[in-house]
């Protein structure tokens, strides 16, 4: 091995067994697929990361130049295509509209916070453009999305901040609808519920979605190469201005290079350690009994218990629900979940709480005979200030990174994952990239003034 090359702690090895998730059951060609039977010895943008961004950013690295085999971009995936975060999640397509925008607003300005929600909002529409205008076949669907509180002194703070964002004047809160009591109860049908809101979100299949733009990607000239773990970056470039990076099938020299490793990036790039933490969560499929009686709820749902207790669901066009969250379960158990990047098992304290959750939540549920059918962990990346790690990493030059999400990438890693490949092929900076101001990595995030890790908000 190469004595520059730095070796940390190895990638975990692929989760097994049930904590299999429903979003690969169906599985793409391009699952397993190595491009060619070694690696070759060197590339002009090596992206590490086989999830969202990695897809997105190969995506749009072929984008402006379709069919450039000369480009020399190499994908590496440790395990099989989407098998992390991204085909773990929620499928949960839904913008932030003030819950993190309180905690924004109040450490950088409203200007600042705001900036994050009209990114969020034009992500879901430059998705739905890209996912259109290709063909990708993902499930993606818009609709509503309740906004749930069963507490009445967290639903009246919640209030507070929505009266005064609507008193001044912003764009996006247009779309926002508070719910009394009564229609949070009729017509969200969330039993004991206190009120809430409601906005436009979406949700999709989210490996059909990696999958589609990965295959996109190849055809145009990406090599991917899965089951390919990388496990140590060089500490210098070459004079040629290669970085060493050694796998588990060899050495491969990258002149730029991508980190679409979310919670596992502080393997390889030691220096996120406290910026970005690896965080177990569990997400479940529930389906009613067959001839069952159920209420149709085609929306999308955070329900609240309190602060910081959350509980996040889609409905699936085959009448499965997709639920995950209930981390106030299990926070006060951090071994199980804190810094724990080991998904082949799930948390003990909540591995059983969406049993019969249907049916306790929601009018018209009560009969249904509902089920959990799966269940899994996916391993989250949660930022020390609740906000993603996105561009030119520092004291690197020519390595860029896309991570650190909160579970909340969804809306925000499809032009993140663009922007660090018009960073690294266009040498562009990161103000050129239109993304919000907070989402830019500096040296001064990684070693974070706050602490959210323990309890996103």
């Amino acid at each position: 091995m190469d004595s520059n090359v730095h070796t940390p702690k190895p990638f975990p090895q692929p989760a097994a067994g049930y904590t299999q998730p429903f979003w690969r059951t169906e599985l793409d060609d391009l699952d397993s697929h190595q491009s060619s039977a070694d690696l070759p010895p060197e590339t002009e943008i090596l992206i590490i990361g086989g999830g969202y961004a990695g897809a997105s950013a190969a995506y749009h690295l072929f984008n402006d130049a379709p069919q450039d085999k000369s480009l020399g971009v190499v994908l590496l995936e440790g395990r099989e295509l989407c098998s992390g975060a991204t085909g773990r999640n929620g499928g949960h397509l839904r913008p932030d509209l003030y819950a993190a925008t309180k905690v924004y607003q109040e450490r950088y300005g409203l200007e600042a916070a705001a900036e994050v929600v009209r990114y969020e909002i034009s992500h879901m529409k430059q998705l739905e453009e890209t996912v259109r205008n290709e063909g990708i076949d993902c499930d993606l669907t818009f609709t509503r999305s309740y906004d749930i509180f069963l507490d009445a002194d967290h639903l009246a703070a919640a209030k507070a901040y929505y009266d005064s964002l609507v008193q001044y004047d912003l764009d996006f809160m247009s779309d926002v609808e508070y719910l009394t009591e009564k229609e949070a109860q009729t017509i969200a049908k969330v039993k004991n519920a206190k009120g809430g809101f409601s906005f436009s979100a979406g949700h999709l299949w989210p490996y059909k979605l990696v999958a589609g733009l990965i295959r996109i990607a190849v055809s145009r000239g990406l090599q991917l190469h899965t089951k390919t773990m990388v496990t140590g970056i060089g500490q210098t470039p070459s004079l040629e201005g290669f970085w060493p990076v050694t796998t588990s099938r060899g050495v491969i020299h990258a002149r730029k290079i991508i980190f679409a490793t979310n919670a596992y990036t502080s393997a390889l790039a030691p220096e996120y350690s406290r910026a970005i933490v690896p965080c177990k969560g569990l997400c479940t499929q529930i389906q009613a009994a067959p001839g069952a009686p159920y209420e149709a709820i085609p929306e999308t749902y955070v329900i609240r218990h309190g602060p910081g207790c959350f509980i996040y669901q889609i409905s699936r066009k085959d009448g499965s629900i997709i639920v995950g969250g209930a981390e106030y379960t299990y926070r006060d158990s951090p071994a199980q979940w804190y810094s724990n990047s080991e998904d082949g098992s799930v948390i003990p304290n909540v591995e059983t709480y969406f049993d019969g959750y249907m049916q306790r939540t929601f009018h018209g549920w009560e009969d249904s005979q509902a089920t959990v059918k799966q269940k899994w962990t996916g391993v989250m990346g949660y930022s020390a200030d609740s906000l993603p790690h996105i561009g030119a990493i520092p004291n690197k030059p020519g390595q860029f990174i896309a991570a650190g999400f909160n579970g909340h990438g969804m809306p925000v890693v499809f032009l993140g994952g663009k922007a660090v490949a018009e960073m690294a092929q266009k040498s562009i900076s990161f103000s050129q990239t239109g993304l919000p101001r907070l989402f830019e990595t500096t040296a001064e995030r990684l070693t974070p003034i706050y602490d959210d890790t323990m309890g996103y908000p």
